[in-house]
């Protein structure tokens, strides 16, 4: 049976089609309108850049919609929020209460993530729980942002909130949200996101009664159970129709702070049954001594996101969960217990995990392969603003945009936001500036950053800024992939690695890496970080020239990269009027060199690849495109524990599909 054969069919015994598809796509446009609530009356920022997620669950807490452009790593875990409630509160939930919870050892994800529970009642009886998640960009805790790269244990990370009620049968408990909101920085901004997480919940409550008023609450509820059924069929089809057995592979964290040189495994083994995908990730490092640590529910919702962008005719819901099962081993990296710190789970595990996860899938389902993409990073600013009257505290909140891994058939997506949650807007500059006292000097797409392969990655961006009226402020960088680059499959290459710089250019220029925090700052200081670009796919030996020849027009490959990477010989004629020509006779001579080559390139010894850059007869993308040496930027030193695994990667990846 296919996929069109199932959504044709009468959808179970209890509704007819007209009724299912109508009341289906009714709960979807109930959780959009929850989300314009949210974008119309938020007042931080970053929600308003669209960092939230709403979630219509059902009297169980089963997730039975999300909306149309929710993120990724929310919608996954809002089902658990809502049984973490109910389980809580069991009998005691009442018509007007609402709860708030962020607890990320109880199925969420990280403290920031901040999610509002109301139940809805109908005649005296539970029928549903609406949900509102935003991203509330300060918890409290001992850095501005609450992205502690010191903090082992939550306690430096903010306010934890167990599932807590803050509306008690209508009442407005003011004292609790005030006990909460005085322990983060800017408390009127936290108190006006959760009154709009508030109004949103009670327009989906709304929203719902009205369906129920209209079509009857057996037919609604006998709708929340059959679109979840509905679900689960066309997972169940799709999976029946792939091959069986398992498929296994590993992606890694840059570091553990305390250990130092060596990346950090996160083992992904995948099995498919006849109707069941099983994922087991045991093999996984333990956790780190650092906030880039997962708990339960962001690597579950992990597991689920990359699943699921293989599978993007099927809508999400609980159903969906039914079929996807995840072995998550106790005390690791993927799975770490209270109170081990996993604020920075979104940079950290999560997005190994969902590339990990594109890996597999691409072997399976090869038609819709893509690369690992370029890594999620925020980079916070906070102190006192001198441009306002009273010296009022102040919050730069910003994550960039980059590039996504080859795919199939074409070039990956350019400075696209990232997989965490392709549905959060790149923040624009002038909004930025209006609110703080940070000014955008630079935001433009890197030439160079894309891995190259027969389809090159996305292009990344570099964005810089410059600190303007500011003063007892600090700077905080939540990002990795400086050491485990973004890595090309089925012969592709690497891409670019992450990093900040603080003054770069100047005297006291220094590379900061992809994780620090509370670095002091001062007016006048200038910042800047790239992100990466996608990893290629395929041999880049086999792009065409004529294709890599746009690439050189439009400023995505310079000439320089497209002979060293791609073997392709390009002469400037005239670049004002975009005038260049390909030599052929020199491009087959330069790639039958590369051929020859490469796989030595890759046994080098890491100490004289590091004099090679040292005495710049190599640069940056020398070292990791060609030789696979992992570098400390700050000391310009080989990490030879690093190279060793990454070099392994690469063999696995690239060299293995070279010819």
């Amino acid at each position: 049976m296919s996929i069109n054969q199932v959504s044709e069919q009468t959808h179970g015994n209890r509704l007819d089609p007209v009724t299912f598809e109508v009341l289906k796509n009714g709960f979807v446009n109930l959780v959009d309108q929850m989300a314009e609530q949210i974008l119309r009356t938020c007042y931080s920022f970053v929600i308003y850049n669209r960092d939230f997620s709403c979630a219509l669950c059902d009297a169980e807490g089963n997730t039975v919609m999300q909306g149309t452009q929710d993120i990724s790593v929310h919608v996954g875990t809002l089902h658990l929020t809502a049984k973490a409630v109910l389980e809580d509160f069991k009998d005691d939930i009442h018509p007007g209460d609402v709860f708030l919870v962020n607890d990320p050892y109880r199925g969420g994800t990280h403290f920031n993530d901040t999610r509002v529970v109301l139940p809805v009642f109908y005649d005296g009886k539970l029928i549903a729980l609406m949900q509102t998640n935003g991203h509330w960009a300060d918890m409290g805790g001992s850095t501005p942002g609450s992205f502690d790269i010191n903090a082992k244990e939550h306690y430096g990370e903010g306010v934890r909130i167990p599932p807590v009620r803050i509306y008690s049968k209508g009442i407005y408990l003011k004292d609790v949200v005030n006990v909460l909101a005085s322990n983060m920085r800017i408390p009127e901004e936290r108190s006006g996101d959760l009154r709009a997480q508030v109004e949103a919940a009670k327009v989906g409550q709304t929203q719902l009664l009205e369906i129920v008023n209209k079509y009857g609450i057996e037919t609604t509820l006998i709708a929340f159970a059959e679109v979840q059924d509905y679900v689960e069929r066309l997972a169940k089809v799709k999976i029946s129709s792939l091959p069986k057995g398992t498929w296994q592979t590993v992606d890694y964290i840059d570091m553990d702070p305390e250990l130092g040189d060596g990346l950090i495994p996160i083992h992904v083994k995948m099995t498919i049954s006849e109707d069941e995908i099983l994922y087991d990730l045991s093999g996984s490092h333990q956790y780190i001594s650092c906030f880039l640590n997962s708990g339960f529910g962001g690597s579950l919702s992990a597991t689920y996101a990359g699943t699921k962008t293989f599978f993007p005719e099927i809508p999400l819901n609980s159903g969906f969960y039914r079929v996807v099962r995840v072995e998550l081993p106790e005390n690791s990296v993927v799975n770490a217990p209270a109170p081990i710190a996993v604020t920075g789970f979104c940079s950290g595990a999560y997005e190994k995990i969902m590339n990990a996860c594109f890996e597999l899938w691409s072997n399976i389902m090869p038609e819709r392969a893509i690369a690992c993409s370029f890594n999620l990073e925020y980079l916070l600013i906070g102190g006192n603003d001198q441009r306002t009257i009273n010296n009022s505290y102040f919050m730069w909140y910003d994550w960039m945009a980059g590039g996504h891994g080859g795919r199939f058939d074409r070039d990956g997506a350019n400075a696209t936001s990232p997989v965490f949650g392709v549905g959060l807007s790149v923040q624009p500059c002038e909004g930025q500036e209006r609110l703080s006292p940070v000014i955008t000097t630079k935001h433009q797409i890197i030439t160079d950053s894309a891995g190259p392969g027969k389809y090159r990655g996305g292009c990344g961006v570099e964005k810089g800024g410059v600190l303007s009226k500011i003063n007892n402020s600090v700077m905080s960088y939540c990002c990795d992939r400086s050491r485990s680059v973004t890595w090309g499959i089925l012969g592709g290459l690497p891409s670019y690695p992450h990093g900040a710089w603080l003054n770069p250019g100047k005297e006291d220029e220094q590379y900061l890496g992809a994780i620090f925090s509370n670095v002091k700052v001062k007016c006048g200081d200038s910042f800047v970080r790239p992100s990466a670009g996608g990893g290629g796919l395929g041999d880049p030996l086999e792009r065409d020239p004529k294709a890599l020849l746009e690439d050189v027009i439009d400023e995505y490959v310079s000439i320089e990269r497209a002979r060293k990477d791609y073997g392709v010989i390009i002469k400037e004629i005239d670049r004002d009027i975009d005038l260049f020509e390909i030599d052929y006779e020199e491009t087959k001579n330069e790639r039958e060199n590369i051929r020859n080559h490469r796989k030595q390139w890759l046994e080098k010894d890491p100490l004289k690849v590091e004099e090679m850059f040292r005495n710049k007869e190599i640069d940056k993308l020398d070292v990791i495109r060609q030789y696979g040496v992992i570098m400390d930027y700050s000391t310009n030193k080989a990490l030879l524990n690093s190279t060793e695994q990454f070099r392994e990667s690469m063999k696995k990846r690239s060299l293995k599909y070279w010819n």
